[in-house]
């Protein structure tokens, strides 16, 4: 190419590296050189040569129905425009949280949350890869970690009903094996005796995210001799099923019966009444985590990464006052 071009290899090197010094003339004599050779530069040896890799690793759990849900389907599209906007390469891997993750050719890993996989964020450590965690607080490990606020988002939601005067309050949690779940139960559990009202166990279902766990949850509560009068779902999946057959029984939600989710999926505008529910900012803690991580990589940031996000009451139309 530099022998075609009339040029030094040096700056054969520059004009494909995009240097700005090159004189005009030169740097038209090898794009032409580059454009009759049909030259395609080894992205794998520009990296290796310059010492970053700008490839991201996206480690996320796999659970059946995983490409409709609300939740990954938004880390993806915030993790993937964020990659777009740094000019990232984005490496997708869905684990069951025991196999080994190949770590060669990546240059930093985000992991969406941690389910029983903490040995594969453990090994990425010891290999001295940047990492970070997002939808999950890690305080037992030196990792890096951005997520929402789940004990006060779950706290918001049945304090909202409580100030609607609704005292017996049900919940269907999501799964107490990740922490998104366990938290919100404590923030409904912090609700409740910061407002003075008793812990009910017969008011507390725990369920698995699924609709099918809160149909059989809103069942069992409506049975009750002194069924509750609100719901605080963990998800807005469940909160939808809650109010499908809540409905189903005769009950007016939210005239009878209120109904308060958690994500701000969209799926929430469109049921039969629209869904109350706490945002949680899933985009932005997915672009977040790139921008961070890519800071890392690159050697911009050296101070831990220690974010937590405020959720947001979000009032619609399935919650009513008692009063």
């Amino acid at each position: 190419m530099a022998r075609r071009a009339g040029v030094s290899i040096t700056t054969v090197s520059r004009v494909i590296n995009n240097v700005p010094t090159v004189d005009p003339q030169n740097r038209a004599k090898v794009e032409e050189a580059i454009a009759h050779l049909k030259f395609k530069p080894n992205v794998s040896a520009q990296r290796l040569a310059s010492g970053y890799n700008s490839t991201v690793g996206l480690v996320m759990p796999g659970y059946p129905g995983i490409f409709h849900s609300f939740y990954a389907i938004e880390l993806i599209r915030g993790i993937g425009h964020a990659c777009e906007t740094f000019k990232l390469d984005l490496l997708f891997h869905i684990t069951n949280g025991y196999n080994p993750i190949n770590t060669a050719n990546v240059g930093g890993i985000i992991f969406a949350d941690i389910i029983e996989n903490r040995k594969q964020i453990e090994a990425a450590l010891g290999e001295g890869l940047p990492c970070i965690v997002i939808n999950n607080v890690v305080e037992d490990m030196d990792v890096h970690y951005i997520a929402v606020d789940n004990i006060k988002g779950g706290r918001m939601a049945v304090e909202y009903l409580v100030n609607l005067g609704h005292k017996n309050i049900a919940t269907v949690t999501g799964a107490l094996n990740t922490q998104s779940g366990a938290f919100r139960l404590v923030g409904y559990e912090q609700a409740l005796k910061k407002k003075g009202i008793a812990h009910r166990p017969e008011y507390v279902y725990q369920g698995d995210y699924s609709r099918r766990c809160a149909r059989l949850a809103t069942e069992q509560f409506l049975d009750l001799k002194d069924p509750p009068t609100a719901v605080f779902a963990a998800s807005d999946e469940m909160a939808l099923e809650v109010i499908a057959v809540a409905m189903e029984r005769g009950l007016k939600v939210p005239k009878e019966f209120s109904v308060i989710g958690f994500d701000d999926n969209p799926a929430g505008l469109y049921g039969p009444v629209s869904l109350t529910t706490i945002r949680q900012p899933l985009y932005k803690m997915a672009e977040d985590a790139v921008r961070q991580l890519n800071a890392i990589v690159s050697g911009k940031r050296t101070s831990p990464v220690k974010i937590l996000m405020a959720p947001e009451l979000i009032t619609r139309e399935s919650c009513a006052s008692l009063r």
